[in-house]
């Protein structure tokens, strides 16, 4: 039996007693544990991608996506998950959350089968921690202890293939290219010092326009 590990606030509870789903709600509740068990670690640990969700000041939310190569999101023990954070566009809108508001939701899915698994947590922001060189190209690594660990429904989640990975994730084995938006002249002089794309001789591989 899982320790229970979510909780409902007014607001949840108002929408479940609308639509009759309290009972269904709390035997769910009861299925959401606060440790990884080895099922859900060898499911986060296939996945290359998941969805992070933060809270900044005055609860502003952000979403983002993560990816990696498969394992890049590790499970060190039933209570801690830890995920390295890489390059980026420099505005650290997810991770700069983390460090005024802990409280942290993660989206595992299986684009292929649909199975979903969601981790709700606080989270620690590490620049020093000894897992950072067994990441190559980490900048540090967040550490997770979970809430609330639980399956989700697949009902409506599209079925996707993997065409090809990201050449652009670090790897032991090859340096990843410059993205070529970073050699746009609308960013000259805004790149940090450090950054490969000052490199003349660095490959620059094409990262698609947003819009």
């Amino acid at each position: 039996m899982h320790e229970m590990g979510q909780d409902y606030h007014d607001g949840q509870r108002e929408l479940q007693d609308r639509f009759d789903s309290r009972r269904l709600a709390d035997r769910l509740s009861e299925a959401a544990a606060t440790e990884i068990s080895d099922a859900h670690r060898d499911f986060i640990e296939a996945r290359d991608m998941f969805f992070l969700a933060t809270a900044g000041e005055n609860a502003s939310p952000e979403c983002s996506y993560k990816g990696g190569d498969p394992g890049f999101v590790r499970v060190v023990d039933p209570k801690t998950v830890v995920f390295p954070v890489y390059d980026g566009n420099g505005m650290f809108l997810s991770i700069g959350n983390l460090t005024i508001n802990p409280q942290v939701g993660m989206l595992f899915i299986d684009l292929a089968t649909g199975t979903r698994l969601r981790l709700n947590g606080t989270a620690s922001v590490e620049f020093d921690d000894p897992l950072i060189g067994t990441y190559p190209g980490a900048r540090f690594v967040v550490r997770v202890t979970p809430t609330a660990v639980f399956a989700n429904c697949r009902r409506y989640v599209h079925q996707y293939e993997l065409v090809d990975r990201s050449p652009f994730v670090p790897s032991s084995s090859h340096e990843p290219p410059v993205p070529d938006w970073k050699l746009d002249p609308w960013f000259e002089g805004t790149l940090p010092v450090d950054d490969p794309a000052h490199d003349p001789n660095s490959t620059v591989g094409e990262s698609i326009p947003l819009f």
